[in-house]
């Protein structure tokens, strides 16, 4: 399941993505085949992220600028 993560806030891709051109035509973010097309994944500063367990959120930066997490199947 894929959301959105802001500061203080987590939304679902139907409040931030429905309006954005690289969405597909349902609204919502290009997730295929186990990755999302139009987001990077995003280690950032923290090199741990890009190698996360299992159990954890697969984080992204979408071309928008806003953090996606991927927390749970495909």
């Amino acid at each position: 399941m894929l959301v959105i993560v802001t500061d203080t806030q987590i939304l679902t891709p139907q409040q931030v993505c429905q309006g954005c051109l690289l969405a597909d035509h349902h609204g919502q973010p290009r997730w295929r085949q186990g990755k999302l097309g139009c987001a990077i994944r995003a280690c950032g500063h923290n090199p741990a992220l890009c190698t996360d367990p299992p159990e954890a959120a697969t984080y992204y930066e979408c071309q928008m600028g806003f953090r996606v997490a991927n927390i749970g199947s495909d």
